[in-house]
């Protein structure tokens, strides 16, 4: 650049906004402290039942989904927006569109986290799997989102460097896939300020919500993290990364691909067949570019290998790289009908996800942010020393985690399907699974508290380092000579596209939508699925609102509504499931994880004293339980005349219920409570219950099971 021969008439000087990169920093570390400590907790809360405290928003049912929205949206979320924040500046060479949009952006992300934290709790919640959070909370996250998008767009079209280097197309694929991922699997009509039914039902919630679920992992925790892994990696090392070409295939490979493999979430269940088999294809396919992602990562460090002895931030790379490989090697193989099998429901999965959320998102995270802190407080990282406690500490504690989960689901399936040479279960109590792999739960704790010591670690090293930076701290500035943004015609094929900002964003908008709309569309006419004859009755008013605090107390972390085709399965629970029998069921409760038993065929299993002994203290009735007692259940009202505005609306959504139903909701609500109150004075129960939640949930269980099919 100090060359004679070079014009310097068009130059410019360029100021970077690096105060949003630190704010976003700062809340990336803020927030892992608190996501990680949560998990911890949980994590304790599975093996000792009794830190499930009588408080109502501190059992495990609530507080899990507090730990995956911090840990996704807090911790992953900050730490994506300071890493593109710091170098689509330096990447496209120009300040942010706007300081002010990248202000709201900052403040309305930690407005969104802030309100999860609280309503989450008190069970303010969708029910389903990271989206749980009520309709005014997802509008403002559509909205923060769209402020995000308009800045970051605005940055490339303002951009002074011509092509978009790879990093970029990865936070383009990101910024774009999942704003129509939220918003599609978000919408729902409210009841009130607090409470909204999910437009899709049974079948059609199942595969959106899998379809967005997986895709979250997809577009949140990977394809950003990716970019991330292009731009800090090379930095790191001081090598270019490895090759371009390979760069080229592993995007539009991954992003045309992952969009497709949704549906081996729901394998062996009520899917259609042609479903299922779509997801597993996909799947399968998805290994080869995200081993070739894994590649060109680890290739990079070519030549620099001596690297891994002296700089812990290159460890970090390394471990979360190869974590990233092995998480999606194990995904493709859990898409697998006969391995899914043996994995789904079980801990194995548990296993698997922290693979991908403590090793490659948590590892790489942490590498970034041993990398930018001291860039953006121009000073040394305090000491390395300690960051390479951290990667010890830390990735023992992953090992312990994945290996300890890894085991419990294996003998968790193992027992689920184990069958004498008469052809009976030789484990039919569920209890039974639960009491072998509870001293897994212990390790599986232990691994949580060394990844939280290790960060711990990382909180002190980068508190002493930002002690150590200049009082006048001041942004990066660069002068470059600015040349116009046109594309020269002799450039061709891809190295053109990447001249080209908004095709290239085009183009990846269609790679994600055409898989999107072949998968969901044929399921929005859910009436070709339905054979006339399994027609299932809705819900009663008092089942509903059972139905309501059964998902609001976070029952559906625990338990599944999905029978298996397999044979163990319709031995334990009854007929496999079919798809008539969630057909108005908002949310779907299929389920993802079995730590209680299903509870499809659950009605009239047992008396209405068993189920409110079971919910007062589940260790009156299953002495072995893990369960947390829920006593205030026996004390809350029900909010009879709220239900009348639900039955109303589901009405509208397609439930069958009838004008007299929607009159008098609440009237035949208090006649159905009244009923399950004096059936329970008559077994012994000497409190009133007649206006009491519990009432409601007892209700709702007795009835699952018991709507049609028999």
């Amino acid at each position: 650049m100090g060359a004679s021969n070079v014009d310097t008439s068009n130059r410019i000087q360029i100021e970077y906004d690096d105060k949003i990169a630190r704010m976003f920093t700062i809340a990336t570390i803020v927030w892992a402290a608190i996501a990680f400590t949560i998990g911890v907790f949980v994590a304790f809360q599975i093996a000792v039942w009794q830190l499930n405290f009588n408080t109502g928003w501190l059992t495990y049912g609530r507080l899990r989904p507090v730990h995956t929205n911090a840990n996704i949206f807090a911790f992953a979320g900050n730490a994506i927006f300071a890493g593109i924040y710091h170098s689509s500046q330096r990447l496209l060479k120009t300040r942010m569109f706007s300081d002010t949009l990248s202000r709201l952006h900052f403040w309305g992300w930690q407005s969104i986290i802030v309100l999860a934290v609280i309503t989450i709790p008190l069970g303010l919640t969708q029910g389903k799997e990271y989206a749980e959070l009520e309709w005014p909370i997802d509008i403002l996250v559509a909205l923060v989102w769209v402020i995000f998008a308009i800045n970051f767009f605005g940055t490339l079209l303002k951009r002074n460097e011509k092509h978009l280097y790879v990093s970029i197309w990865f936070y383009i694929a990101t910024v774009i896939t999942v704003g129509v991922l939220y918003i599609i699997n978000a919408i729902s009509l409210p009841v009130s300020l607090f409470k909204s039914y999910i437009v899709f039902a049974g079948i059609q919630d199942a595969l959106v919500q899998w379809w967005y679920g997986h895709n979250a992992v997809a577009f949140f925790l990977t394809t950003p993290f990716l970019g991330l892994m292009y731009y800090y990696l090379p930095k790191a090392v001081n090598r270019p990364i490895y090759s371009y070409r390979l760069s080229i295939l592993h995007f539009w490979s991954l992003i045309f691909i992952y969009i497709w493999a949704g549906p081996h979430h729901l394998l062996n269940t009520a899917l259609p067949a042609w479903l299922q088999t779509l997801g597993v294809i996909f799947s399968v396919m998805l290994w080869a570019p995200s081993w070739g992602g894994m590649v060109n990562g680890l290739l990079t460090i070519r030549g620099a290998w001596h690297l891994l002895r002296t700089e812990p931030i290159v460890k970090f790379f390394v471990a979360a790289i190869t974590f990233y490989g092995m998480g999606t090697f194990e995904g493709s193989l859990l898409s697998l009908k006969p391995v899914n099998a043996i994995g789904h429901y079980t801990d194995w999965i548990i296993g698997h996800v922290h693979v991908g959320t403590l090793g490659w998102n948590g590892f790489l995270a942490f590498a970034m942010i041993y990398y930018i802190v001291p860039k953006l407080w121009k000073t040394e990282l305090y000491s390395k020393k300690l960051a390479n406690i951290h990667f010890w500490v830390g990735l023992l504690g992953i090992l312990l985690y994945y290996i300890s989960m890894l085991a419990a689901g294996i003998t968790q399936s193992l027992m689920w399907m184990e069958m004498d040479n008469k052809g009976n279960l030789v484990y039919p109590e569920f209890i039974e699974t639960v009491i072998r792999i509870i001293p897994l739960f212990y390790f599986r704790a232990i691994g949580g508290v060394l990844f939280l010591g290790g960060f711990f670690l990382l909180l002190y090293n980068i508190c002493k380092t930002i002690r150590l930076s200049p009082p006048d701290l001041k942004n990066d500035t660069i002068q470059i000579s600015v040349s116009p943004k046109t594309v020269p015609l002799s450039e061709h094929g891809h190295r053109r596209l990447e001249g080209m900002a908004v095709t290239f964003s085009v183009l990846a908008l269609i790679a994600i939508m055409v898989g999107s709309v072949i998968e969901i569309v044929p399921t929005l006419s859910i009436h070709k699925y339905i054979t006339p004859e399994n027609k299932m009755a809705s819900f009663t008013p008092l089942e509903l609102e059972g139905r309501d605090i059964y998902i609001k107390e976070g029952c559906h972390n625990c338990h599944s509504q999905m029978i298996r085709t397999m044979p163990p399965e319709i031995l334990r629970y009854g007929h496999a499931s079919i798809i008539e029998e969630s057909m108005y069921d908002r949310p779907s409760q299929w389920g993802s994880k079995r730590t209680g038993p299903d509870l499809a065929r659950l009605g009239k299993k047992y008396p209405d004293l068993w189920h409110y002994m079971h919910m007062i203290n589940p260790r009156a009735v299953i002495k072995e339980s893990i369960m947390p007692a829920y006593p205030w259940l026996a004390k809350k009202k029900i909010h009879f005349f709220g239900i009348r505005k639900k039955i109303s609306l589901l009405h509208k959504m397609g439930a069958p219920y009838s004008e007299k139903e929607r009159a008098d909701a609440d009237i035949m609500a208090e006649i159905q409570a009244h009923e399950i109150a004096e059936s329970l004075k008559k077994q012994g129960v000497k409190e009133n219950v007649e206006d009491k939640e519990i009432t409601a949930l007892i209700a709702y269980l007795q009835a699952l099971g018991q709507k049609g099919v028999q």
